[in-house]
């Protein structure tokens, strides 16, 4: 297991990798071109777009196919999106490669998760590995932006779109030789099922709302703290590496998950890092220094870095078998229409009342979910 989950994760990280770099570039060169922000925004926000739609569809296709064929395809589109602005630098080009590179990890994603969590025996295995999983997309969040950024300050982008092609390739032949495992049996009596069905099921759906809060708390960190930083007058070094703070603690806090995950049930970590989340978002304001600023940008990390493992335990605990893949894309397409609609929601809000009223509005939402959390206590396995 522990070889095999080796080669998932480093096919996780040059898979992801790949769309963090062009993610990076494209823009920078759709802005050396002369297109507007605006322009700008548009492209960044087709990486996740494609992923709302196509999550659901992608999760349904894991479930009848298992892990390889779906990474196959997946592994196809990126390096084919990548290829595509290699050949035409050009924005119209660069918006369809952001659609196919993050429609492509968005898709891999659902099968690796749906794989791993079906490849644990016990609840605390599914903690295990799924911590060790999540490590994953903050290393390769890194690696892709790094090493694009020294290839076009060397070589120009039309290099880099190349590198981001090939790391596809390279995913690939780490997850190629993985172990595929039998497809569920759906049950004979079993009635024609629809997607929505699992939202009718009570645990499926709180778990679906207490995994929206929190992601919501992620993307509105990231959007609201250069703002505050801004009216703080901080300059825009200072507000990277407080944000920089909060990415290195939620991966640092993913490395010491798979020993904590051990002793602690999934709900009390979740509910308990909704209660910290919470309360740092409502002193958050507060911190007029960069320092202060930066502490509760590192407790927020710890307090969200830990909780996706924990989620997506659960998830496969409560869904049936033959649906795990599904219910992973369901997750998905919650977090990308999320990361999609409220830096929007909460800018609009933060220019009628203030960037402070987002914060406590931000605090009270998820201390409010905090009780949700709480009745997730009776999760078991399908």
């Amino acid at each position: 297991m522990t070889r095999e989950l080796a080669r998932l994760i480093a096919g996780h990280v040059f898979l992801h990798a790949c769309m963090a770099g062009m993610r990076m570039a494209s823009p920078l060169l759709a802005l050396r071109e002369g297109y507007s922000e605006a322009a700008v925004g548009v492209l960044l926000a087709l990486y996740a777009l494609m992923q709302v739609f196509l999550a659901l569809p992608a999760g349904r296709y894991a479930d009848r196919h298992g892990l390889k064929r779906p990474v196959g395809w997946s592994v196809i589109a990126a390096a084919g999106g990548a290829a595509m602005a290699v050949a035409w630098p050009i924005f119209p080009v660069l918006c369809v490669s952001a659609l196919l590179t993050g429609g492509a990890t968005g898709a891999a994603v659902i099968a690796l998760q749906r794989h791993v969590g079906r490849a644990a025996q016990t609840p605390t295995q599914l903690k295990q590995v799924f911590s060790w999983l999540s490590i994953g997309p903050a290393f390769s969040n890194f690696l892709g932006p790094f090493v694009a950024g020294l290839v076009i300050d060397h070589a120009g982008f039309r290099w880099a779109f190349f590198v981001m092609a090939v790391l596809p390739l390279v995913a690939w032949a780490w997850i190629r030789g993985a172990h595929e495992l039998p497809l569920p049996q759906r049950p004979a009596n079993a009635a024609p099922s629809r997607a929505w069905d699992l939202v009718r099921e009570p645990m499926f759906r709180r778990l679906l709302i207490v995994n929206w809060f929190l992601s919501s708390a992620w993307d509105v960190h990231t959007f609201v703290v250069p703002v505050l930083g801004h009216e703080r007058g901080l300059s825009a070094s200072v507000i990277g590496t407080i944000l920089g703070a909060f990415a290195i603690a939620a991966a640092a806090v993913r490395v010491l998950l798979p020993v904590i995950a051990a002793k602690v049930r999934e709900w009390a970590m979740v509910a308990g890092a909704m209660v910290a989340t919470a309360l740092i978002y409502a002193v958050y304001p507060l911190m007029h220094t960069a320092v202060a600023m930066g502490v509760c940008s590192v407790l927020l990390g710890i307090a969200l870095g830990c909780v996706q493992p924990m989620i997506m335990s659960m998830l496969h605990q409560i869904t049936p078998h033959h649906r795990h893949g599904e219910a992973v894309g369901m997750r998905l397409m919650v977090i990308n229409a999320s990361s999609v609609a409220m830096p929007m929601l909460f800018g609009a809000a933060g220019t009628v009342v203030g960037i402070s009223a987002v914060f406590w509005t931000m605090a009270v939402m998820v201390g409010a979910g905090s009780r949700l959390a709480a009745g997730l206590r009776g999760d078991r396995r399908s």
